[in-house]
């Protein structure tokens, strides 16, 4: 709108999934040296707080380069360890990608040589902030702007536990034995990087581990394994099966109790309630040679409850990593089962 100097009433956006979307666009201002509009949020069935949003992007040209800031309703990053440094507008990467290549599209379309000032903001999301978990992320003043592919998962209980039985019949119908789960985006990769072969086997279970492992134990497989980041799999050593952060958190907490048994100082363990994510909080214990000795515990959680979820009735491991501190952690039977699923 700013570089033709009419109206749009729509925009086609290609997501990082691959998936092109087309989007209604509203309350459009056009002005001589900048244009904004806003964009619904549809979170589908996704139980997300978000849902129905307005989302709104003003432009300006400015001399080079591209600029991407936040207004008003984006929080602003307080804590280390997010995506975005403290200080900065908790603009995720991602978007921040998508949003420059959609402006340098446009620039090439009108032969523009000059740059933009892009600033996005969500006026509900103060208010929205308050029902997130936003606040003790270390993100203050509004909500974040995140994805890693562009489109919403469905994330209801119904529909993604009946996502998880189906794909998992299909592995038994095909003659497998053994079930794979990942929990998502990171854990495909980390698949991928590993073990190529295998990333045609996963079944992905997002948040509802405890339904997936349901699943495997009614389906009759001889035998189960979950592969995923800390982030997400040291809930399990809690006993918590679903891992969405509108059920639970509990994963500083997780490897504090670790800390605990693993004998840690009290010094280094109250370190980690100020942590925002578990990296954070390795980092930690890694600079002061605990981590080892509180993995070593939560392995051992995260074997006792994924067993007791199935009641031993199968077999049953756990691979947990993070590349970002070169952390690999596997229970007893997770090497035992990478061979069978290998075979299949």
């Amino acid at each position: 709108m700013l570089l033709s100097g009419h109206k749009v009433c729509s925009a086609s956006i290609s997501t990082p999934a691959g998936i092109i979307v087309r989007t209604e666009i509203k309350e459009q201002i056009l002005n001589c040296d900048s244009a904004s509009c806003a964009v619904v949020k549809d979170s589908g069935d996704d139980p997300d707080v978000t849902n129905g949003i307005m989302v709104y992007a003003e432009v300006s040209c400015i001399e080079s380069g591209i600029e991407i800031t936040g207004g008003k309703g984006i929080g602003k990053v307080t804590k280390p360890g997010l995506d975005q440094p403290v200080g900065e507008y908790a603009i995720n990467s991602v978007p921040r990608k998508m949003i420059e290549q959609s402006v340098k599209e446009a620039a090439e379309i009108y032969e523009y040589k000059g740059g933009f000032r892009i600033v996005i903001s969500i006026p509900q999301g103060e208010e929205i902030a308050k029902k997130t978990f936003n606040p003790r992320m270390g993100i203050v003043g509004g909500i974040s702007v995140i994805g890693t592919t562009g489109i919403v998962e469905p994330m209801s209980s119904s529909a993604i536990v009946e996502t998880i039985r189906t794909e998992a019949n299909m592995r038994k119908a095909n003659g497998h034995e053994y079930l794979l789960l990942n929990v998502g985006n990171y854990s495909e990769d980390f698949i991928k990087l590993k073990n190529e072969k295998l990333s045609d086997r996963t079944v992905t279970c997002s948040n509802f581990i405890g339904d997936a492992f349901d699943i495997g134990v009614a389906l009759g497989f001889k035998g189960i394994l979950i592969i995923g980041h800390i982030g997400k799999l040291v809930k399990l050593g809690s006993g918590i099966m679903n891992t969405h952060s509108s059920y639970a958190d509990g994963r500083m907490e997780t490897l504090i109790s670790c800390g605990v048994a693993a004998g840690v100082s009290n010094d280094i363990l109250v370190r980690l309630l100020d942590c925002v994510t578990t990296d954070a909080a390795i980092d930690i214990l890694i600079e002061n040679n605990a981590a080892d000795a509180v993995f070593k515990v939560l392995v051992e959680r995260v074997e006792h409850y994924i067993a007791a979820r199935v009641h031993n009735e199968v077999e049953i491991g756990a691979v947990i990593f993070s590349t970002k501190n070169n952390i690999l952690l596997k229970t007893s039977k997770a090497d035992e089962l990478i061979k069978h699923i290998s075979e299949e």
